[in-house]
């Protein structure tokens, strides 16, 4: 084992930033507003808070699929929230989503504001809004619906578990990444079998399951996620690969990866949508040009 000594658990736990690591100004045992800020509001009906993590693309890619698919009612307004600097802990962020995590919405579109927090429930929500991306026959409708529900119960053991040990702990320790990795690498066996048969997660659809896990398990296949690809022999999974590779090419996949990113290519943030037309207006190195 690599660490030095072993711990040795206190009778009673108490909190110290100095054992935060990485997100050690932002993390914190409490619930709540730190300070009083009203979130803003644009025209659309649909009002996103939120940033570009793998949980933040998938309700991006979802708008815009649907906007793709010609749902005129999901125009939106996607509004950056930065949450290294604890935007997500402001007085108006908190009302909308009472546990402090991106993404956040908030539709408008009625005769008073619904919020949906989650990024599962609100894929959930805007598919059975509009009508789209969930199967209606009851057993594909199942399946779709385990699939999704299944990378929500395992992004805590990809994001929180593996994500956090090996790239954003303040040590490495050979048994936390060790266990998180093997599950990690279990998950993605199982998805590679699944898609072995299939061209979809659910089956030979595009859903709201193939939207929630791609951006998690595309993106480790992809490199995209905390420089891991070598590490996990991504290439063994080569059914993941062709998946991740084919709903990587779709346009709407791709604006909507750009929603709300505040890091790569200047050319591949689009810091705020308000309009379809930002992706040739607004991105960041359009802005610096303008400057």
């Amino acid at each position: 084992m690599s660490d030095s000594h072993e711990y040795v658990p206190p009778k009673v736990w108490t909190w110290s930033k100095e054992n935060g690591g990485h997100f050690a100004n932002i993390n914190r045992p409490i619930s709540g507003p730190t300070h009083e800020k009203a979130l803003p509001v644009g025209r659309h009906p649909l009002q996103l808070y939120s940033l570009a993590t793998p949980n933040g693309v998938k309700i991006t890619v979802m708008l815009e699929e649907l906007l793709a698919l010609g749902h005129r009612g999901a125009e939106y307004d996607a509004w950056l929230i930065r949450i290294r600097d604890g935007e997500q802990f402001g007085s108006g962020f908190v009302e909308a989503n009472p546990n402090s995590k991106i993404p956040a919405l908030v539709d408008r579109s009625g005769d008073a504001p619904i919020r949906v927090f989650e990024s599962g429930a609100i894929l959930l929500y805007l598919a059975e809004k509009f009508g789209a991306l969930l199967p209606t026959n009851a057993s594909a409708r199942a399946e779709c619906l385990s699939w999704l529900f299944w990378q929500m119960g395992s992004a805590p053991y990809l994001g929180g578990g593996f994500g956090h040990f090996y790239a954003y702990a303040p040590t490495k320790m050979e048994y936390p990444i060790d266990r998180f990795t093997m599950e990690v690498k279990r998950q993605l066996d199982v998805l590679d079998k699944r898609l072995a048969d299939n061209a979809y997660v659910a089956g030979n659809e595009y859903t709201i399951a193939d939207i929630a896990i791609w951006p998690w398990y595309g993106g480790l296949v992809k490199g995209w996620l905390y420089e891991s690809a070598e590490f996990l022999s991504v290439q063994d999974y080569k059914h993941v690969r062709r998946w991740a590779d084919a709903i990587g090419e779709r346009p709407a996949v791709q604006r909507g990866r750009m929603v709300n990113r505040v890091s790569g290519e200047a050319s591949s943030q689009l810091h705020e949508r308000h309009d379809a037309a930002d992706f040739e207006t607004h991105t960041q190195d359009k802005l610096a040009a303008q400057e």
